[in-house]
């Protein structure tokens, strides 16, 4: 019979009736029997440590704890969640002290594990029962406030009553039990769960000098959630000097996450920054609920939209990668060896072999992505021979490509108001002049790309490369648009595509006010349009033609010397940054 928690320091006879309590049975009809009582506070008064025991619905003990005069350290109970509007079908009897109610402790413990109660024993000064504390989760709906003090106020997930004298006792736990699992089920019921991933609690951990992006941060983080099919429940934004080490936030803060969760019945935490392998499952075994952080919801994104094969080889191998350093479980069959010919001695642990796969799993995707890169480049050479010019639309995710590509080629791509509707290259033709375009849609940019999912999808990024004009569409609108075009500049650098002329164009002029949308153009030296308005994408069509002809007419060195001179000053085009001939028309 194992005891559980703190054992250091424990005498013969004190492990002795520890081991004991196993042997004590609770009345079905009664918060805690008399017998189990007496021994936890014997042991508890001569340890002066509080002790503990796990009790299942039939009144058996199946975990017996002990831990400090202050708090208990419970064991493992598993991942297990029958669901959410059902118990664990344990109650934690335990013991305390100093005659205090329930701590923070007890009650994260209840409505994390999802306890059936936890009950507080208070000890008088001789050792005896005294008074009772307990608690009990309760159903809530979605407009309850925060959690907030250990009362019994509605906003709390959990009701507690106490302190009641230990002979005044009238609580029937089968029953109470019963009928709160019952009303779980009736809230859950009546809960319309509108997306079909669930419902996700937010989290945004930022530096005090960061703090005033954190909203963007977060609102980017909310459109992702929703892209990826999850309904936002709630978001937590916590300002510290830096992460903390293990938890990201403050394991204080943490717990009022998870009693926020059970609140709103989230069953996931969705992180706005990469989590090391240690702190996801720090996060995951401390709160019990799915941990993502925002590269698995990004490559979720990418790994329900790709459509191609090599888009589904890139999302294949962007996770692999990630996945690879966080192969590592806490199951004990990890010790098992390889056994049978070739297999015996040492041997490999499951674990190394889901490794050594992964690797090799790598390796062949990769190659496979390089096969499909060369047909690529073999395509794009047929075109070049062709002499058939190609523009690429580039630019943040949601910017309205797909939805520019349309008004301009009659295409029916898909474009959806979410971020990464188009992962997929799509091309279409393009009549100017007299003259064939072709017309390509690229992955939309976004900050912090994830550099695994960066280099799986360069060989996407490169369909760009050989475009005789980069068209970059901005959202006018967004108020993040400065720094969305800053993040598309740095991107464009990192994949060498700098150097590609490029016109400029503030996308959802009818999202905000004209005469804001055109100023900010003015002053980049962009057009402000609107996809949905035929005159801007008339204009916009004009603008393409003129930068081709231009393009075609001269070098890249002549058209450099020319930007120093007429043309710059005749205000035909207008240089885009000092270090790239970029070009834009006024």
């Amino acid at each position: 019979m194992q005891i559980h928690g703190d054992t250091s320091g424990l005498g013969p006879a004190e492990r002795k009736a520890l081991e004991r309590i196993y042997r004590r049975r609770v009345p079905a009809d009664a918060l805690t029997g008399p017998e189990l009582t007496r021994a936890l506070c014997d042991v508890s008064h001569a340890t002066r440590r509080q002790v503990g025991a796990l009790v299942d619905r039939a009144g058996n003990v199946q975990y017996v704890v002990i831990g400090d005069s202050a708090k208990l350290m419970l064991p493992d109970l598993g991942r297990f969640r029958a669901g959410s509007d059902r118990f664990r079908g344990l109650r934690l009897i335990h013991t305390h002290l100093r005659n205090e109610a329930l701590s923070r402790d007890d009650l994260v413990d209840l409505t994390r594990l999802r306890l059936d109660l936890v009950v507080a024993i208070c000890l008088s000064l001789q050792g005896q029962p005294q008074s009772v504390h307990y608690a009990h989760c309760v159903p809530q709906s979605d407009d309850s406030a925060p959690a907030g003090s250990h009362g019994t106020s509605s906003s709390d997930p959990f009701r507690s009553y106490g302190p009641v004298p230990y002979g005044k006792l009238d609580c029937n736990p089968a029953a109470l039990i019963a009928s709160l699992e019952e009303e779980f089920a009736r809230v859950r019921r009546a809960r319309r769960v509108r997306a079909k991933d669930g419902r996700a609690i937010l989290v945004h951990v930022c530096t005090p000098a960061n703090a005033a992006q954190a909203s963007v941060s977060l609102g980017e983080l909310r459109e992702l959630a929703r892209t990826a099919g999850v309904e936002v429940a709630d978001s937590v934004l916590q300002v510290r000097p830096h992460p903390d080490p293990r938890y990201m936030l403050g394991r204080g803060r943490l717990e009022e996450t998870v009693l926020r969760a059970l609140q709103l019945d989230a069953d996931v935490l969705i992180f706005d920054r990469e989590l090391s392998p240690a702190q996801a499952a720090a996060i995951a075994t401390l709160t019990d609920m799915r941990v993502l952080d925002r590269t698995q919801l990004i490559l979720d994104i990418f790994a329900q939209r790709a459509t191609s094969v090599d888009g589904k080889l890139q999302v294949e191998l962007a996770q692999t990668r990630y996945l690879l350093p966080r192969l590592g479980t806490r199951d004990d069959a990890l010790s098992r060896l390889t056994g049978g010919i070739g297999g015996r001695g040492p041997g490999e642990t499951k674990l190394e072999i889901g490794r050594r796969r992964a690797r090799e799993r790598i390796t062949v995707l990769e190659a496979r992505l390089r096969a499909v890169k060369k047909q690529r480049e073999q395509r794009r050479a047929r075109r070049g021979r062709q002499g058939v010019p190609v523009v690429a639309i580039v630019g943040y995710t949601n910017a309205g490509k797909s939805t520019l590509l349309n008004a301009l080629t009659g295409a029916e791509a898909l474009a959806e108001n979410k971020l990464f509707a188009t992962l997929d290259p799509t091309s279409r033709r393009l009549h100017l002049d007299g003259k064939n375009v072709v017309l390509t849609d690229t992955v939309g940019f976004i900050r912090n790309l994830p550099k695994d999912l960066f280099a799986a999808f360069r060989a996407t990024f490169e369909e760009a490369s050989d475009a005789d004009l980069l068209l970059q569409i901005v959202d006018v609108s967004d108020p993040a648009c400065e720094d969305h075009l800053a993040t598309t500049q740095e991107l464009l650098v990192e994949l060498g595509l700098c150097e590609l002329p490029r016109l400029l164009v503030f996308n959802k002029l009818d999202a905000i006010s004209s005469e804001e949308a055109h100023h900010i153009a003015l002053r980049h030296g962009g057009l402000a349009l609107s996809a949905h308005d035929a005159g801007g994408v008339r204009a916009l069509r004009g603008h393409l033609a003129e930068a081709l002809n231009l393009v075609s007419a001269a070098a890249p060195r002549e058209l450099a010397e020319l930007a120093d001179g007429e043309l710059a000053e005749g205000g035909g085009v207008t240089e885009l940054g000092a270090s790239a001939p970029t070009w834009l028309p006024a």
